[in-house]
């Protein structure tokens, strides 16, 4: 497996696949997926020795206070197997993110404990998630 931080038109596809397959982003449309990448500050994607997409993820950052991480994502047969450690690791390492003072995501429950393992805390303050929807 390789980490590389820009995608092929390929691989962009194979993300949207992927994305088909999760609750949080399976409505998006290649188009969608296109622009978010395109417009994503920091890609982090996961290929395999035929540069197959196998693992993603995409940051939001100011480079120094703030960096917010979406989309995690790892191939259903390839879960289980280190893929999620490698992107975490590999967006804790990027370049472009490494004087980055706090890293943030919103995940289900169920992934508490995963990102815990790598020092995210629920443990937030006051602080509330909020929402407005355009649409």
């Amino acid at each position: 497996m390789q980490v590389v931080t820009k995608l092929t038109e390929n691989q962009i596809k194979q993300l949207h696949v992927l994305y088909q397959n999760e609750w949080w982003c399976s409505e998006r449309s290649l188009e969608d997926t296109k622009i978010c990448v395109e417009n994503s500050q920091v890609i982090i994607g996961i290929i395999d020795d035929h540069g197959n997409l196998k693992g993603f993820s995409r940051i939001l950052t100011d480079t120094i206070f703030k960096a917010l991480i979406f989309d995690v994502i790892v191939a259903p047969e390839y879960r289980a197997k280190g893929l999620g450690k490698l992107l975490v690791n590999a967006i804790k390492t990027n370049e472009m993110l490494k004087n980055v003072k706090h890293f943030e995501l919103y995940c289900k429950s169920d992934m508490v404990s995963f990102y815990e393992s790598y020092g995210f805390t629920c443990n937030v303050g006051d602080i509330q998630l909020m929402r407005w929807s355009n649409t």
